[in-house]
């Protein structure tokens, strides 16, 4: 259907014209006739002469009809004793107050502003259209879903990289919409909808785009914001459309982005929990799995979010959202994957190794890793090379996990020389307990985004749980910094504030959320995302003495460490004053240690 443009809507301007107009003309005929203007002296005599009927004073602008039934005006002096002049030829007397004149202003400014205010929601209606069609006043209730027809979806499963227990799932829904007979012979319900859940980066967005191309059908897209506006009851009424518009073009697929926006918990709106929001998501309940009959028609709605804990229950129960499908941080052989698929048009240094770069790139989203390329990129470009080489990769990946190198940031010998130990005390640390530290990466003085130095180590694998020793271990790394600066200066700086936050944080985390101390027992004191917690103020006070006492005996057993070490303390910081950065490599050779693998990208 054709658009209309805004010049065809003339009848529009017409009404404002013909409004205004009319206006004006009934305020200059006020008395529907032509008014003759009198001279004072004239007034006097009509008055006197028992001529005048009535007047209607506004100051002195003074107007009137006379009994032969002609209107008149005129100009009277401030002097003038109207009343008793007037009173005494029986003259009816009308007097305007200012307030008249306000009435018309407000008169004016209304019939002026009713044809705007049409114009204007005119002109928004077709803002809120989104495809096309309705260009009314009467369409703001329409839904703002993108429809993709199944030829304008190129994406599939083999497009995603990693994410394979994902993609396992969501083929069923495939199944279901290319051959829902096959379930319903046995008498299987057709499942209504699938939520996505995981980190943002991950690629929800892109598996449900996947969905909808090997599914070959149609694609509604639309975010949870998109559902609420400012007045009441057009979220609810553009839900009803949405799923009209779907049904009417089944088998097809609803995906709503971010429905944490729409579907959080009711019972927190204002007005008795009335808001546009939870009437919105009571549509949507409904629409899902209402009172009347499902549609036979395939609709799958696929949902994403990556707050599932904030969602109503009413809305992730089983017959309206009835699968979970968890969209997890990439694995290592998913992170090579997703990075052999990124690097397609990009001209890379064949000495790159993807998969050492998988290695070294753990916790990084498949939107991270497509940053990461770009950055290597932008960064080979910005120095002229004629490919992307390993030292790209490493200032970006660097970059992101660290910050930007401060190159305007000038210290003073003593700042550098605290530095060196402290970042040297870090990695004699990470050095004497390899069985249980990750192998450490590089050292480096040079200040990255908030640090003045950096001890960066890398995982030589994956891992999904930590034991007990390997947390008390980072725990005395993080505060071999401020050791080491104990020791050598007799003094302390403030360079160990991010040190003591990441021992603190992981020493409560032992006590309050993994029972690893004796006292408390295995017991959870405190979750994530929880607003309070539900423990006794004697608790309290046991939890930080368990705290405090973790966190004294990981410095005692680190301080020892350090003195046994102090030779190979006190190399490694004139090394790093020298050259700035170290890698492993170097600092192996340096204090004669026993080399472990390493992940510098070759």
């Amino acid at each position: 259907m054709m658009r209309k443009s805004p010049r065809n809507n003339w009848w529009l301007w017409a009404v404002m014209v013909a409004a205004f107009g009319f206006f004006v003309l009934v305020r200059l005929t006020d008395y529907s006739s032509a008014v003759k203007a009198l001279k004072y002296s004239e007034f006097m005599e009509y008055v006197e002469g028992d001529k005048v009927a009535l007047v209607k004073m506004d100051h002195q602008q003074v107007t009137g009809a006379l009994k032969d039934g002609s209107y008149f005006e005129v100009v009277i002096p401030e002097s003038f004793n109207a009343w008793d002049v007037l009173q005494k030829h029986h003259v009816e007397v009308n007097i305007t107050y200012p307030g008249n004149v306000l009435w018309y202003l407000f008169m004016c400014l209304l019939l002026i502003g009713l044809p705007l205010f049409a114009w204007f929601l005119f002109r928004q209606s077709k803002n809120y259209m989104s495809g096309g069609g309705g260009a009314s006043m009467f369409s703001l209730g329409k839904s703002k879903a993108r429809m993709y027809l199944p030829s304008q979806i190129k994406t599939r499963f083999e497009s995603v990289a990693g994410a394979a227990e994902a993609k396992e799932d969501l083929m069923d829904v495939v199944d279901f919409l290319k051959n829902p007979e096959k379930y319903r012979r046995l008498g299987a319900k057709l499942p209504r909808g699938v939520l996505l859940v995981g980190a943002p980066g991950n690629g929800k967005t892109l598996l449900a785009k996947a969905v909808a191309g090997e599914a070959n059908c149609r694609f509604f897209s639309i975010s949870g914001s998109d559902f609420i506006e400012v007045f009441v009851g057009l979220g609810a009424a553009r839900v009803r459309d949405l799923f009209e518009q779907a049904r009417r073009h089944s088998p097809s697929i609803i995906f709503i982005d971010e429905i944490d926006a729409v579907g959080r918990q009711r019972g927190g709106g204002f007005g008795g929990g009335n808001d546009e929001r939870e009437q919105t998501l009571n549509q949507l309940l409904t629409e899902m799995d209402g009172f009347v009959e499902a549609d036979p028609k395939p609709i799958v709605v696929l949902a994403a979010t990556n707050r599932p804990d904030v969602l109503d229950k009413a809305l992730t129960r089983p017959g309206r959202f009835d699968r979970r499908v968890d969209v997890p941080y990439p694995d290592l052989v998913s992170r090579e994957q997703i990075l052999k698929v990124h690097v397609k048009g990009v001209t890379v240094d064949s000495h790159v190794n993807l998969h050492k770069l998988a290695l070294g790139t753990p916790g990084f989203t498949g939107a991270d890793l497509e940053a990461l390329i770009n950055e290597a990129a932008i960064n080979a470009s910005k120095h002229n090379r004629e490919a992307v080489m390993i030292e790209d990769f490493e200032e970006a990946r660097d970059r992101m996990m660290i910050g930007k190198r401060l190159s305007t940031i000038v210290l003073s010998e003593q700042e550098r020389t605290m530095t060196a130990y402290h970042e040297a005390g870090h990695a004699i640390i990470a050095l004497m307990m390899p069985d249980v530290l990750d192998p450490l990466h590089k050292v480096t003085i040079v200040p990255r985004g908030g640090a003045l130095g950096v001890t960066h180590s890398l995982p030589e694998r994956d891992k999904y749980s930590q034991s007990q020793d390997e947390m008390l271990a980072m725990i005395m790394r993080s505060l071999g910094g401020r050791i080491a600066e104990e020791l050598v200066f007799q003094k302390v700086s403030t360079g160990a504030y991010s040190d003591f936050q990441n021992a603190s944080a992981i020493a409560r985390e032992m006590v309050c959320r993994y029972g690893m101390s004796t006292a408390l027992g295995p017991i959870v004191y405190e979750q994530p995302g929880m607003a309070h917690f539900s423990y006794s103020q004697h608790t309290a006070e046991m939890i930080d003495t368990e705290v405090r006492r973790i966190i004294e005996e990981c410095y005692s057993k680190a301080r020892t460490i350090i003195q046994a070490e102090r030779e190979r303390l006190d190399k490694l910081a004139h090394a790093l004053l020298e050259k700035e950065l170290l890698t492993a490599q170097e600092i192996y050779a340096l204090l004669d240690i026993t080399p472990r693998e390493q992940h510098d990208l070759r």
